[in-house]
């Protein structure tokens, strides 16, 4: 008998394909939420915060100097690499990830549209320029020396558990205009930049199915999405363990991992994904 997620995707042409933390954890990243999609620890910083106060900053890039070594060694799992050979069969319209690990990319996805930014870049608010993180962790250090040697759990999206006195610690600023460094990510309480939802919902009119991989959709900014494909009469389903935002939408959720599930995607041949009909 063939499964309800197999026969949703072999029926797509156009699939749309919306993830979030799960489809990470595999590769060592942990995720933020349980599985009814409640917080399990201390939210993020939020963009006010961050922007508006030093010591926020200090806290944040003390913790991120820790937690970026291991975070920027994560690598691609078996779920990446199944969207990977989606795309390759032709089958995917667009890859929407909620990550900021660029795992997708690494595994081989080209069409993807970082809702909330990528973790390995760095940007002034200042001038605007980007630079990459592994630059600026090497100017951490050589500020902070000493740092490095602490220990610490690992957390979310690059940081690191360490709760200490941070007023010591020293933020650099822009090594062009002096101005103001953070990661090139949307935090909590900043809006995802205009063109970047619009060539999302451009995407969204052109496919005839969405899937969501690993995501409860707690987060309004993914949300919305599977909101419009809702309304648009587009179906909806989710791979997901436990409750997701989206339940009363979805025509079916598979709660296995994510990885099993999409074992078998991984390893078809290439005729197979691009024809499933015959």
């Amino acid at each position: 008998m063939t499964l309800p997620l197999t026969d949703f995707i072999d029926r797509a042409q156009r699939l749309f394909v919306l993830t979030g933390a799960g489809c990470s954890t595999a590769s060592g990243i942990p995720d933020y939420r349980d599985t009814d999609g409640q917080w399990k620890r201390t939210p993020p910083v939020t963009y006010q915060a961050f922007m508006g106060e030093a010591a926020t900053r200090q806290r944040y890039w003390a913790r991120s100097l820790l937690g970026w070594p291991r975070f920027g060694l994560a690598r691609p799992n078996g779920t990446h690499q199944a969207l990977a050979a989606l795309e390759n069969s032709g089958k995917l319209q667009v890859l929407l990830t909620q990550n900021v690990d660029g795992l997708h990319q690494r595994a081989g996805s080209r069409n993807v549209i970082d809702l909330h930014g990528r973790l390995d870049l760095v940007r002034c608010m200042g001038c605007e320029r980007r630079s990459g993180r592994e630059d600026f962790q090497q100017r951490l250090l050589d500020a902070n020396p000493g740092w490095d040697a602490l220990e610490a759990g690992i957390a979310p999206d690059g940081d690191a558990d360490l709760e200490t006195d941070f007023s010591s610690f020293v933020v650099p600023g822009c090594p062009y205009c002096g101005g103001l460094l953070k990661p090139d990510v949307v935090f909590f309480g900043e809006n995802v930049p205009r063109e970047r939802v619009e060539a999302v919902h451009g995407h969204l009119q052109q496919a005839d199915a969405v899937l969501v991989v690993g995501s409860s959709l707690m987060v309004y900014s993914g949300f919305r999405f599977v909101q419009a494909a809702a309304r648009a009469g587009l179906p909806v389903a989710a791979l997901n363990r436990g409750r997701t935002r989206a339940d009363d939408l979805l025509q079916f959720k598979d709660e296995r991992d994510c990885a099993e599930a999409l074992a078998g995607f991984a390893t078809r041949p290439r005729e197979t994904a691009i024809h499933p009909d015959g």
